[in-house]
C-alpha cells in the first residue's frame, strides 16, 4: 500500500513540476519600435527572458508613440494598463502630472530591493526625466538627438567636397545636388523637432520661457523670434528652388533618404540602425547645421527618443520583475550593445566608456556626434524643453510650417500664428494642473 500511494505522489509530482516550472510572472511591454528597432525591443526582451526563470517581458508594438500613449490612458480607466509604457519625450510632462497613473522609476527599484544609482546614467539624458526632487521619474529607455545624414556618394558626385556643418553650406551642396540631377537634396524628419526645438538649443535660443517649461507650469513658447524666423524663411527659400523637399510629418522623411531618393536630411541619430541595414550607399553622419554668425552657437542639441514608465495598480511581484528588467537593460554590456546597435545614446556613462574602449566610434566614423552634442555644457536654454500638451503644440507647428511650404504663409505669419496657438494649449494645461 505504501510503495502504491509513493508512486502515485511521485506521478503526481512528476505531472506538477512541469507547471510549477512554467509558473512565470508576465510583464507586459507596450511600445512604439517597427522595423528594425521593433526586432531589437524583441531581441531585448528574449536576452531578459532567456537570463532567469521567474519573469516574462511581454512587448507588444501599439502602433505610433501619439497612438500607444492613448491606448495606455485609456486601458489605464479601464483598470489593465501595461506594466510598462514607452512614452516619447513630448510625453514627459503630461505623464509627470498624472501622478496616479504612474509611479517614479526610482521607487519602483528602491522597493524591490534592486541596486539603482541615478548618478549612473548620462547626465544629459537622466536629467530630463528627473523631478526637481532628484527623483527619476522613468527610465530612459531610447534617448536619441537630431543630427545630419548624408548620402557620402550623393555628394561626391555632385562635386561637393566638405561635409556641411552650417546652414549656408548645407543650401549650396543643396544647389549642387540639384544641378547633378537630384530631385531631393535636402529633407528634413520631425520638422518642429529638428528645425524649432533642436535648432533653438543648439543655437543657445529661448524656445519657452522658464526655462523651456523646465521651470513652472506657466510657460510660454518665444519660438518666433528673427533667428527663428530668419531660418523658416531660408528653408521656404530653398523649397521654392528644390532645394529642400518636405515629406511629411513625423518621421516620413527617414525612409526617402535610406532609400537614397533623398541626399541629406535632418533627423534622429536613431535612424543609423536602419541606415546600416538597408541603405545601399555609403552614408555619413555629422552635427546638425548651424549659423555662424550667432554668438554662443553651436550649443548643445535636445533629448528625443523615449523612456519607460511604470504604470501603478500592479502586485508587488510583478513590480520586482519590472526593477529585475531594467537592471538588465543598464548592464554596461547590454546598453553599450543596444547604443551601438540602433544609434541611441549609450544609457549609462559605464556603457560608453565600453564602447569607447572597443573603438567603435574609430570604427564607425561619426557614431559619437549624438554623444558629443549632448555631453556639452547646458544652459537655462539649452537643457531641454518640458511643456504640457507638447503633442499638440508639435501638430500646431506642423499645420503652420506646411503653409510655409506651401506658399500659403510667410515664415513670420506662421510662426506667429503657432505660439499663439501653442500658448492656448499651455494656458489649458496649466488650469489643468494648477495643484
Amino acid at each position: 500500500m505504501k510503495s502504491r500511494l509513493s508512486a502515485l505522489t511521485f506521478a503526481a509530482c512528476a505531472l506538477l513540476a512541469p507547471l510549477a516550472s512554467q509558473a512565470q510572472t508576465d510583464i507586459q511591454w507596450w511600445h512604439s519600435m517597427g522595423g528594425a528597432l521593433g526586432e531589437w525591443v524583441n531581441d531585448l526582451a528574449k536576452d531578459f527572458n532567456a537570463s532567469q526563470k521567474d519573469y516574462k517581458v511581454v512587448p507588444t508594438f501599439k502602433g505610433s508613440y501619439d497612438e500607444s500613449m492613448t491606448a495606455a490612458i485609456a486601458a489605464f480607466r479601464a483598470g489593465n494598463a501595461p506594466h510598462i509604457l514607452q512614452v516619447f519625450e513630448v510625453g514627459t510632462a503630461t505623464m509627470m502630472a498624472s501622478k496616479n497613473a504612474i509611479i517614479p522609476v526610482g521607487e519602483v527599484m528602491k522597493k524591490a530591493g534592486v541596486t539603482f544609482d541615478s548618478n549612473a546614467y548620462v547626465p544629459a539624458v537622466a536629467g530630463y526625466y528627473t523631478a526637481p526632487n532628484g527623483q527619476m521619474l522613468s527610465f530612459p529607455f531610447n534617448s536619441s538627438t537630431t543630427v545630419f545624414h548624408y548620402n557620402k556618394d550623393a555628394l561626391k558626385a555632385a562635386g561637393v567636397d566638405t561635409v556641411p556643418t552650417t546652414w549656408p553650406e548645407v543650401a549650396l551642396a543643396a544647389a549642387k545636388l540639384k544641378a547633378n540631377g537630384h530631385k531631393c537634396p535636402f529633407t528634413t524628419s520631425w520638422v518642429s523637432w529638428t528645425q524649432l526645438e533642436s535648432f533653438s538649443a543648439w543655437h543657445n535660443t529661448e524656445f519657452a520661457s522658464k526655462s523651456n517649461g523646465m521651470k513652472g507650469l506657466d510657460t510660454r513658447l518665444t519660438f518666433n523670434s528673427p533667428l527663428h524666423v530668419r531660418h523658416i524663411e531660408n528653408l521656404a527659400n530653398m523649397s521654392k528652388q528644390g532645394l529642400f523637399v518636405y515629406k511629411g510629418r513625423g518621421n516620413a522623411a527617414d525612409a526617402t533618404f535610406v532609400s537614397g531618393e533623398c541626399a541629406m536630411t535632418t533627423g534622429s541619430s536613431a535612424l543609423y540602425g536602419n541606415i546600416k541595414r538597408n541603405a545601399k550607399f555609403a552614408s555619413g553622419i555629422g552635427a546638425l547645421p548651424y549659423y555662424p554668425d550667432v554668438p554662443g552657437a553651436p550649443q548643445n542639441t535636445v533629448i528625443g527618443g523615449a523612456s519607460l514608465w511604470v504604470m501603478s495598480g500592479k502586485k508587488a511581484e510583478e513590480y520586482k520583475g519590472v526593477a529585475q528588467f531594467f537592471a538588465h537593460l543598464s548592464k554596461a554590456d547590454e546598453a553599450a550593445k543596444s547604443h551601438q546597435r540602433t544609434g541611441y545614446l549609450p544609457l549609462t556613462k559605464a556603457s560608453y566608456e565600453l564602447t569607447e574602449k572597443s573603438n567603435f566610434y574609430k570604427q564607425n566614423p561619426g557614431t559619437d556626434v549624438s554623444v558629443t552634442q549632448m555631453i556639452r555644457k547646458t544652459t537655462d536654454k539649452s537643457r531641454g524643453i518640458r511643456l504640457g500638451n507638447f503633442v499638440q503644440i508639435r501638430a500646431i507647428n506642423d499645420e503652420e510650417l506646411e503653409q510655409v511650404w506651401a506658399g500659403k504663409k510667410t515664415a513670420k505669419e506662421a510662426l506667429d500664428t503657432a505660439v499663439k496657438r501653442g500658448n492656448e494649449q499651455l494656458e489649458r494645461f496649466q488650469k489643468a494642473n494648477k495643484g
